[in-house]
């Protein structure tokens, strides 16, 4: 139920980002920007792009089926949307298949598209827990970790100089999406949102006790597309990267 009510979106402070939600078949984005930029129109518009988006992928995915399917890097047909390529090409580097992306893809196209647009100096798009975020301050995130009682009590700090950023998490304990691990979160920090997005789940697909948390924090020690990690398995963690722990006791920004 936690999961499903995204109470882990109260952690970003409306008096710094003025907050909207689009939500569209499996698509539900938190999206804040800042308030010089923010416009009404706003909403209608990211909706539009989603609903484009969703329409354009689901027409080409009906013609090739294994792509979403595939659990290895494949290469779409050179007819297919431009999202398809972007997948494609992170999950060729992180090794699983592509729609391990796809919240990436849709947080950064959303994104570009708000920014050119309206001319936002900072936004944020959180989609199922995973962040694109360009903003001109820093920023505390906490990481979701369903019933860990480490679960938005720990996350890291990220100064103002190192946006933009993808950071996103995956989980074998919650959520929707698959996973071969179980692990109650696996945050990854890239500067690419797609590559954190894949690489999230690929990391959290090692997981399967807390025994595993520290080989697969080294591994991520070691991959130059990883600037920051944060593992969470039942009521232990494991951390590696440029960025700062923090300790949570209540919201944050």
């Amino acid at each position: 139920m936690e999961y499903k009510d995204r109470t882990y979106r109260k952690q970003f402070s409306d008096n710094i980002l003025k907050p909207f939600s689009v939500s569209y078949k499996e698509t539900d984005l938190w999206i804040g920007t800042d308030a010089g930029s923010y416009s009404s129109s706003m909403q209608q518009y990211a909706l539009d792009i989603v609903r484009q988006m969703r329409a354009d992928m689901d027409a080409y995915l009906e013609t090739d089926p294994q792509y979403r399917t595939s659990l290895v890097p494949y290469n779409p047909r050179s007819e297919a949307p431009l999202i398809f390529r972007f997948m494609s090409e992170a999950s060729a580097r992180t090794g699983i298949g592509p729609m391990s992306a796809v919240a990436g893809a849709f947080d950064k196209l959303v994104a570009d598209a708000l920014c050119q647009r309206f001319g936002c100096t900072d936004v944020v798009v959180e989609n199922g827990g995973d962040i694109y975020a360009k903003v001109s301050h820093d920023l505390d995130i906490s990481v979701f970790a369903g019933q860990s009682p480490l679960s938005e009590k720990v996350g890291i700090h990220i100064p103002e100089s190192a946006f933009p950023l993808g950071i996103c998490t995956s989980s074998g304990t919650i959520g929707p999406s698959l996973s071969f691990g179980r692990a109650d979160a696996m945050m990854i920090v890239c500067k690419d949102v797609l590559l954190a997005d894949s690489y999230a789940t690929a990391m959290a697909n090692r997981i399967k006790t807390v025994e595993d948390l520290q080989p697969v924090i080294d591994l991520c020690a070691a991959n130059s597309d990883i600037l920051g990690a944060l593992a969470v398995k039942d009521d232990r963690m494991a951390i590696c990267g440029e960025f700062e722990l923090r300790i949570f006791g209540g919201q944050h920004s």
